[in-house]
């Protein structure tokens, strides 16, 4: 089993490329197999979860080729096992898309509850409730969701808590329902709208994306297209915050700033500077500085997302003051005990975590339970003293391509190492 040592006190700078979303590139594969022709999907990160989705898709009867370093050809024209894999599904969330894949193309499906970081159950029922409303019946058996639906036909569906998955999935499946299918309280999300505009170009017809309102139109065919999946908003968060946490100045390409909005405007309030070129960010934080302690509250988009919160509760360890962070989204304060062993002040009380800032962090041996909480553990351990070993990191491998490498690039001292044991 790998694990990840990090020295403390190194600054960063220079340059550092993002890669394409593994949020949207889960949506917009399973997407891509929706189509009757082959569908080219551009600017695909290497993650193990990307790589996960790909084998799910090939087990149901897709047919999925490289045809470069990030760039998949995809045919579902002769998907035709309704059964997903179990082994596959239940190590992350995006697999239960295929659910709305299957019910689409051959209107039917027996998908596994699925799985993903274990920080909280996280029910499927927005996604049961949907496929029902568009005229599947649905039973959970033995651990599997089983939807079986001789037609789909469009309806209004209120979407419960602006749910990201379940709005990908029911716009899978309603793209090819009969009629027109209204989702309210939609997930506005860039994925959601990625995915949208790849769909669109396959010959679908979804209007409001990237609005709390969303229509689909079904349609009977859906065609090649070529589609390019958007920067990985999470993975620009985590430098971002990285570089606020160890000092230096490092400069972001191939990122969409507005995407960032939030956390920017936080991480300005703590006291870094952040410049935006259009496409590109730099960032500017005084070595030894110690933040402004600054408050958050995870909402859904375009509010302060819940996959930075627990980078930034990081960050606000060693800040001037008490800072309060509010998680409305998930239970995800799994990292907090970690971060105590570094030293850290954290108190949680229901859905808020209470930090008090301190002069120094200190490194020690800590576990990863999920992947943003991996990229906090990482952050914090770029500020500590002495080293900070971290083990579980496959959770970081399923959400980052060679983050030890880019971080070292920009002068940390971080490397990945094998357990002799």
């Amino acid at each position: 089993m790998d694990k990840i040592v990090v020295q403390g006190g190194y600054p960063l700078y220079g340059e550092v490329s993002i890669n394409g979303s593994k949020n949207a590139a889960l949506a917009v594969l399973v997407g891509a197999a929706l189509g009757d022709e082959p569908c080219h999907v551009d600017n695909v990160p290497h993650y193990t979860d990307i790589y996960d989705i790909i084998e799910i898709l090939k087990d149901l009867g897709a047919t999925v080729e490289w045809t470069g370093r990030s760039s998949v050809v995809i045919d579902g024209s002769k998907l035709n096992n309704p059964v997903a894999p179990y082994e596959l599904v239940r190590k992350l969330r995006g697999s239960f898309y295929v659910a709305g894949l299957l019910l689409a193309k051959i209107g039917y499906c027996e998908v596994p509850l699925p799985g993903g970081d274990p920080f909280s159950s996280r029910p499927v029922n927005f996604h049961l409730k949907g496929f029902e409303a568009l005229g599947a019946e649905v039973t959970v058996e033995h651990g599997y969701v089983k939807a079986k639906a001789d037609k789909l036909v469009g309806t209004t569906i209120y979407v419960g808590r602006s749910s990201v998955g379940a709005t990908v999935n029911l716009m899978l499946a309603a793209s090819r329902a009969e009629g027109i299918t209204t989702l309210e309280n939609a997930a506005r999300e860039p994925e959601v709208v990625n995915l949208a505009l790849q769909l669109n170009s396959m010959g679908a017809k979804i209007r409001g994306a990237g609005t709390n309102i969303i229509t689909i139109e079904g349609v009977d065919y859906m065609k090649t297209a070529r589609h390019e999946i958007i920067a990985d908003r999470l993975e620009a968060g985590t430098f971002l915050i990285a570089t606020s946490m160890a000092g230096g100045e490092v400069v972001l390409n191939d990122v969409v700033p507005e995407h960032l909005g939030s956390l920017i405007s936080k991480l300005r309030e703590s006291g870094v500077e952040i410049k935006d070129d259009g496409g590109i960010l730099t960032v500017k934080a005084p070595v030894g500085r110690r933040p402004i302690a600054t408050d958050i509250e995870t909402t859904p988009y375009p509010g302060f997302a819940t996959d930075y919160q627990s980078m930034f509760a990081a960050y606000m360890t060693k800040a001037v003051g008490v800072s309060i962070v509010k998680e409305t989204i998930f239970d995800r304060f799994a990292y907090v005990d970690e971060l105590a062993r570094m030293g850290a002040e954290i108190k949680v009380e229901g859905d808020t975590a209470i930090i008090r800032g301190v002069e120094r962090l200190t490194g020690a041996p800590v576990e990863v339970k999920d992947i943003r909480g991996g990229a906090a553990l990482i952050i914090a351990g770029l500020a500590a003293e002495g080293k900070t070993i971290l083990d579980g990191v496959y959770h970081i491998d399923r959400g980052y391509e060679h983050l030890e490498e880019k971080l070292a690039s920009l002068g940390a001292k971080i490397e990945r190492i094998k357990d002799p044991s």
